[in-house]
């Protein structure tokens, strides 16, 4: 088999068919940057859900002075006694595993961690606007009613926060997000394929004299076939090369831009990253293949 052979027709192809190329290399770069997206969505719900596992389901926030809850309008912050009677109350309560209490300042801190790209939030809040808390870990995350309830109009609390209810909420948007991206990703692979074989067919008719030639000579069918193939082939790498770099630009911009709006606790890493890319550009290439041999047996005569 002479590979300057296969290389010419393969340039010929190309050239022959470069805006059904380009299309192709557009189709299957959007496609498998919407399935990356999808992929790394997936990756970011696993990250946070494995992190915020084991932590605080419950947080009982205490009044301040002037605070506008109504729990604690026509009274000042809560008192030394009335925490540490909250305080035994909690730890009294066989649902409960742990307690933890948050000064002001130790809710400053964190808020100033969560926050550190925000400048201009940070410059508005102060030590003093931050309120106080019982963070509660419970034994079983399902006994919350219980204790909610219970801690729902202490003397001394201003509120009571499920943040397990909470997480569910983002982890269901990021959730209907994830499923969106990949939808869009099949149907963009569906025509990816369609392209691909629309392509390829174009491809073999124009060069049917060639073709019927190496038959008669007893050219066989893969020395036919290779051309078609490595030309769907280098447009699936040049695809992925492309959604990998709008992977990439994805990451920067869209999930690591989202720390300055949520407080994600977890961050997508590049090792997901690169996961993620290598699988898409393999699946990219695998769908252009399997698509120019597809069509190959159907529509040439080989």
């Amino acid at each position: 088999m002479r590979a300057n052979f296969i290389f010419s027709e393969v340039w010929i192809g190309l050239r022959r068919n470069l805006t059904m190329t380009i299309a192709v290399i557009v189709t299957v770069a959007i496609g498998m940057a919407l399935l990356g997206i999808g992929l790394m969505i997936n990756a970011q719900v696993s990250n946070m859900s494995t992190y915020w596992s084991d932590k605080v389901q419950l947080s009982a926030f205490l009044c301040k002075k002037n605070d506008p809850f109504q729990a604690c309008k026509g009274r000042g912050a809560v008192s030394a006694q009335e925490k540490q009677a909250l305080q035994t109350q909690i730890q009294s309560m066989p649902q409960v595993d742990k307690v933890f209490y948050e000064d002001q300042q130790k809710a400053f801190e964190n808020f100033k961690a969560a926050f550190s790209s925000n400048s201009v939030f940070l410059s508005a809040v102060k030590v003093e606007d931050m309120p106080e808390s019982f963070r509660v870990k419970l034994k079983n995350p399902d006994d919350y009613k219980v204790v909610f309830d219970a801690l729902s109009g202490t003397p001394g609390v201003a509120n009571v926060v499920n943040d397990q209810e909470l997480l569910d909420k983002f982890f269901g948007l990021m959730g209907k997000l994830r499923w969106a991206a990949l939808v869009v990703a099949l149907i963009q692979v569906f025509a990816a394929i369609l392209l691909i074989g629309n392509t390829v067919r174009l491809s073999a008719y124009n060069r049917r004299r060639e073709t019927g030639i190496m038959r008669l000579v007893g050219a066989s069918n893969l020395y036919i076939q290779l051309p078609f193939v490595m030309e769907g082939t280098i447009a699936g790498l040049i695809g992925g090369v492309i959604s990998a770099v709008l992977l990439m630009f994805a990451k920067i911009v869209l999930f690591d831009g989202m720390q300055n709006y949520f407080v994600l606790s977890t961050q997508l890493s590049w090792s997901d990253v690169a996961q993620v890319i290598t699988l898409t550009t393999v699946v990219g290439v695998l769908i252009c293949i399997l698509a120019s041999f597809v069509t190959l047996r159907r529509y040439l005569r080989v």
